[in-house]
């Protein structure tokens, strides 16, 4: 199979965003690399694999603003300049690049996802995203890594967990994600409001749960879905946990990995659940990021997830300029990750 859309990192472009200090090191001057996808990846130590996707053609194709794809730079060159110490170092992270889209991407900006017509033309673009995600994935999974992926929509969600389900080292497949949606809208042609629904209607997603929904913003016919399926659906509202105050943050949580840690679970983190992060949804009244790392670490201290995604972050907006805080947020996120599986 071609890997083609795959462009591969190496040490000389991974040190030209690090800022290198004397008397310092940093996490970009330990990352390994590979030259041969998926070969090289048979020798290479490291547990976990960093790779973006910049796109945000799913966003679009749900009626949703763009900028979704340019959340992979500044995400990669702050983790990059993250201290190396006794906390956390490179070493066991091998940075394997991002999933060129360009060809796609450039089609896309062609289309008004405010036509019907247009609507669908994204939405078949996406379907091509699925596969080419789909087949880089599947490697990653079946030679025991545990990808760490950035950027893009939601919609690639689906072809992450198609892919764990796929690896004969993995079983059942649940996923935990902390989103204000459930991106499990009906299935009407793929975007990023329906990727966790194509995973479970096609029986690559056993159990789902999601963290932190805000109840005027999901469909009524997607949470009586969720009441339907109470054995394998599950969902803690914002406004159950921080406006009611029915359920503490702690016990929402505890609640989550009860209901998904009896298999293989995959973590993730829609951005558009932290208060002014700029992404798709951008949120006024969600999570702190204090509150989305401590959601970080606890989940993965409770069920060692398989993969972690995190989705939907634009600091690169049309209406704005860009926002470089969202990258150093996604670095805390990535950091709190691996120093969770580490220890």
């Amino acid at each position: 199979m071609s890997f083609t859309a795959l462009e591969l990192y190496g040490k000389k472009e991974l040190l030209s965003i690090t800022r290198v200090r004397e008397n310092e090191k940093k996490i970009g001057e330990e990352v390994s690399f590979i030259k041969k996808f998926p070969d090289d990846l048979i020798e290479n130590k490291s547990k976990f694999v960093l790779l973006g996707i910049p796109e945000d053609i799913g966003v679009r194709a749900n009626f949703g603003r763009g900028g979704a794809h340019t959340a992979w730079k500044p995400a990669l060159e702050n983790i990059l300049n993250l201290q190396s110490n006794d906390f956390m170092n490179g070493s066991n992270l091998l940075v394997l690049g991002h999933i060129n889209l360009d060809q796609l991407m450039n089609k896309s900006f062609q289309l008004n996802n405010k036509t019907e017509g247009d609507i669908h033309k994204l939405r078949k673009l996406v379907e091509e995203i699925d596969e080419i995600v789909f087949s880089i994935m599947k490697e990653i999974f079946q030679h025991g890594k545990i990808p760490i992926v950035i950027g893009g929509g939601h919609n690639n969600s689906y072809p992450i967990i198609k892919a764990a389900a796929k690896s004969p080292s993995i079983s059942k497949i649940n996923v935990i994600n902390c989103d204000p949606h459930t991106d499990f809208r009906k299935k009407e042609g793929r975007h990023s409001g329906n990727g966790f629904r194509y995973a479970f209607d096609e029986n690559y997603l056993n159990k789902y749960s999601v963290f932190g929904i805000h109840e005027s913003y999901n469909s009524a016919e997607v949470i009586a879905h969720f009441n339907s399926l109470p054995e394998r659906l599950h969902l803690a509202t914002f406004e159950d946990i921080f406006i009611r105050q029915i359920s503490t943050f702690e016990n929402a949580i505890y609640n989550c990995v009860q209901f998904c840690k009896d298999s293989e679970c995959g973590l993730e983190i829609d951005l558009d659940a932290i208060t002014n992060v700029p992404s798709s949804a951008k949120t006024s009244s969600g999570l702190s990021a204090l509150q989305a790392r401590q959601f970080i670490y606890s989940v993965t201290k409770n069920i060692k997830p398989i993969y972690f995604h995190i989705a939907e972050g634009a600091p690169v907006l049309a209406h704005i300029k860009a926002d470089n805080k969202t990258g150093k947020l996604i670095a805390y996120l990535v950091s709190d990750f691996i120093k969770t599986m580490n220890s």
